[in-house]
């Protein structure tokens, strides 16, 4: 059971499943939207989640024409994104799940647009732009 949550406590998720996909995004929005250098992800079933408090506090901002973000209403927390090119799978910002959850091997995405102030000093791999799974 993976459970997280928004900074100030009105949303509260859980997921049954695992989670599929490990990810660093570098990309300009991703820097924009969360105020950190690059984010990190984990992918999980979106039909495995259930929200166990604070749906209603849910907003949802369309940041393109395929990516959909979930924040929470109160305090800004970025608490998913959703692809019009898997909408099956949520990806979570991992800063807001609890504990250590078992992760599968990660990855760097969108490094050409990482910011020029930021060394990647680990062997994960890093692609240039998204990764397709």
């Amino acid at each position: 059971m993976i459970e997280g949550g928004c900074e100030c406590g009105a949303i509260r998720y859980e997921t049954a499943g695992q989670v599929t996909d490990f990810s660093h995004c570098h990309c300009s929005q991703c820097r924009r939207l969360h105020g950190a250098p690059y984010v990190s992800f984990a992918g999980v079933v979106l039909a495995d989640m259930t929200w166990k408090s604070g749906p209603g506090a849910l907003r949802v901002y369309d940041s393109s024409a395929k990516n959909r973000r979930y924040f929470c209403a109160s305090c800004g927390s970025q608490i998913m994104v959703v692809s019009a090119e898997e909408p099956d799978v949520a990806y979570l910002a991992l800063g807001c799940i609890d504990g250590d959850p078992e992760l599968p091997d990660g990855y760097h995405q969108f490094v050409d647009s990482k910011a020029p102030w930021v060394n990647i000093l680990d062997e994960l791999p890093q692609f240039p732009e998204a990764v397709d799974e």
